[in-house]
C-alpha cells in the first residue's frame, strides 16, 4: 500500500463498494416504502379499515404520499426504473385522493347578506381542558354555537364558573352522554330517542336569519378502543342523518380522518368537510404538543366540522386550548338556503 497507484485504486475499491451498498440500501428503501404505500391504497380501495384495527394504519395516508414522492425521486436517480413506475403509479393514486382536499372547491361565494353561523368544537379530553380558555376563545372569535366532546366529571361546573353562560346562555346536555351544545342562539333539542350506536351524540336546532339548522355534536369511540365500536357510531350518524342533511351542520371529535371508510361514507350522504372545501384538508387537530408522545405539533386531522348543501364555508381555523390534546375548530358558515 507505499505505492500511490496502489492506494489510488484501493481508494477507488472503497468507494465503488460503499456506493454499491448505498445504492442497494437506498433502492430497498424505495421498494419498502412502495410496499407500505401499496398496503395503505389496498387498504383504502377495499375499505378494509371499515371496524377493524386497520383504521389505525390508514391514518397514515398522507404521509406515505409524502413518502412515496421521495421514494420516486430516489428511484428516478438511480435509473431503478421499474421500482420508479411502481412508485409513480402508487404516488399518482394517493395524490389523486389528497390534492383536492389542498385546493378550494372554487364554488361561488355567498352572498354578502347571507346570514351567518360560528361554531367551534372542542374536546375537553375528560374534563382537563382549561375552562376559562374555552370561555375566552367564544368570545374572542365570536361563536354562535359551541359543541364540547368528553366533558368529563365536573367539566360543565367548570365552564359554568369560567362564565359559559354569559356569551352563551342556552345548553343542550343529556345525562350519560360526554357531549354538549352551548349556543348564543335559541336551542330546540332533538334526538330524544338516539340509538346505541349514536349514545354520545347531542342534537338540536337552532334558528339563523329565519332559517333552521340542525346541529350534532359528535364524539365518536376511538379506533384504538375499539374499531367495531367505532364503526358502529358512524353507521348510527349516517343513520341519524339520513334524507336530512340539507340543512345539517356536524361537528366534534370524529375519531377519524377524511380517507377512513366510514368517515367516506358519512359526507356521500351530502355533507362537504369544511377544511376540505376552503382547501386545508390536512390541519392536523391532535394530538397537542405535551401530550401523549409529546409530538412536536398535531399529526392527523379528526376534529371536523361537516354542512349540508343549505350552507357554505367562509373560513376555518385551529386553536390551541390548553389542558386538552386536541386543537379546537372554529368555522364560519353562510346559511344560504
Amino acid at each position: 500500500m507505499g505505492n500511490p497507484v496502489e492506494r489510488a485504486r484501493w481508494w477507488v475499491w472503497v468507494w465503488v463498494w460503499v456506493w454499491v451498498w448505498v445504492r442497494r440500501v437506498l433502492e430497498w428503501s424505495g421498494w419498502t416504502v412502495s410496499a407500505l404505500s401499496a398496503a395503505l391504497v389496498a387498504v383504502r380501495l377495499g375499505g378494509w379499515d371499515d371496524g377493524t384495527p386497520l383504521a389505525l394504519a390508514v391514518v397514515l395516508l398522507p404521509y406515505a404520499a409524502l413518502g412515496g414522492v421521495l421514494a420516486l425521486g430516489v428511484l428516478l436517480a438511480l435509473r431503478s426504473w421499474w421500482a420508479a413506475a411502481v412508485a409513480g403509479v402508487l404516488v399518482a393514486v394517493q395524490l389523486f385522493w389528497l390534492v383536492p382536499r389542498l385546493v378550494p372547491d372554487g364554488g361561488a361565494a355567498p352572498a354578502a347578506d347571507a346570514p351567518r353561523l360560528r361554531v367551534a368544537t372542542s374536546n375537553a379530553w375528560v374534563g382537563q381542558a382549561d375552562a376559562a380558555e374555552i370561555v375566552r376563545l367564544v368570545r374572542e372569535q365570536r361563536v354562535d354555537v359551541l359543541a364540547m366532546e368528553e366533558l368529563g366529571p365536573g367539566a360543565v361546573a367548570g365552564l359554568d364558573r369560567a362564565g359559559i353562560a354569559e356569551v352563551l346562555p342556552h345548553r343542550e346536555l343529556r345525562p350519560g352522554r360526554d357531549t354538549a351544545i352551548y349556543s348564543r342562539l335559541p336551542l330546540t333539542p332533538l334526538d330524544g330517542s338516539a340509538s346505541e350506536a349514536a349514545r354520545e351524540q347531542i342534537a338540536a336546532e337552532v334558528t339563523v336569519g329565519g332559517r333552521t339548522v340542525r346541529l350534532t355534536a359528535v364524539h365518536t369511540y376511538y379506533p384504538l378502543g375499539d374499531s367495531g365500536r367505532w364503526s358502529a357510531d358512524f353507521d348510527g350518524l349516517r343513520a341519524a342523518v339520513s334524507g336530512a342533511t340539507r340543512n345539517a351542520v356536524l361537528l366534534g371529535d370524529f375519531n377519524a380522518t377524511l380517507d377512513h371508510t366510514p368517515m367516506r361514507a358519512l359526507l356521500d350522504t351530502g355533507l362537504a368537510d369544511t377544511h376540505a372545501e376552503l382547501g386545508r384538508g390536512v390541519a392536523p387537530t391532535w394530538p397537542e404538543p405535551d401530550t401523549y408522545f409529546s409530538a412536536l405539533w398535531p399529526v392527523i386531522q379528526i376534529d371536523h366540522v361537516l354542512h349540508g348543501e343549505a350552507l357554505r364555508a367562509v373560513s376555518v381555523t385551529e386553536h390551541r386550548v390548553r389542558g386538552t390534546d386536541h386543537r379546537a375548530v372554529v368555522a364560519e358558515l353562510a346559511v344560504t338556503g
